[in-house]
């Protein structure tokens, strides 16, 4: 049997010294870290890769007088949602606030998730920004983004010379 077939990293490894594949990662995430910071464009590792810890759910639906955003937001204050409009793109941002544990009170379980959001859509060029409207309740989000009204054409004859 050639050393080639008997050769294996995992058995190198026990050789050598313990194997952690835990201690690997670790240090792949770093090196990725060093490598995003140093980019020519200052991108911050730790900014550029941060995501949020959840994001609601939407639908976008359009009939011929608008476009309809609804996004689930249960368990966010109506005075911690905030929609605007910048260059072109909707913006979805809000919080959703930890409850705060109580004296007394023990937590068997906490699965939904906290903390900030923010999701943005690019418009479509026939929105007209300064109508747009949005209201919040039941949980539900929603964006009303009207379509601008585009006078029909004029025909006219062109004459030929």
């Amino acid at each position: 049997m050639s050393s080639l077939l008997k050769w294996s990293p995992f058995r190198r490894a026990r050789a050598v010294g313990e194997w952690n594949p835990l201690r690997q990662m670790e240090d792949w995430d770093s090196r990725m870290e060093r490598l995003l910071r140093d980019w020519p464009l200052g991108l911050d590792a730790r900014e550029s890769l941060t995501l949020p810890d959840w994001s609601p759910k939407v639908d976008i639906t359009e009939d011929e007088k608008e476009y309809l955003v609804k996004a689930e937001v249960p368990g966010v204050k109506k005075e911690d949602l905030k929609v605007r409009i910048d260059d072109g793109a909707l913006t979805l941002s809000g919080e959703r606030r930890a409850e705060l544990e109580e004296k007394g009170k023990t937590f068997h379980r906490m699965e939904r998730s906290y903390g900030r959001f923010e999701r943005s859509f690019l418009l479509p060029s026939d929105v007209d920004p300064a109508g747009v409207t949005s209201d919040s309740k039941d949980g539900l989000l929603r964006v009303h983004l009207p379509k601008k009204t585009i006078p029909s054409p004029k025909s006219a004859e062109i004459p030929i010379e």
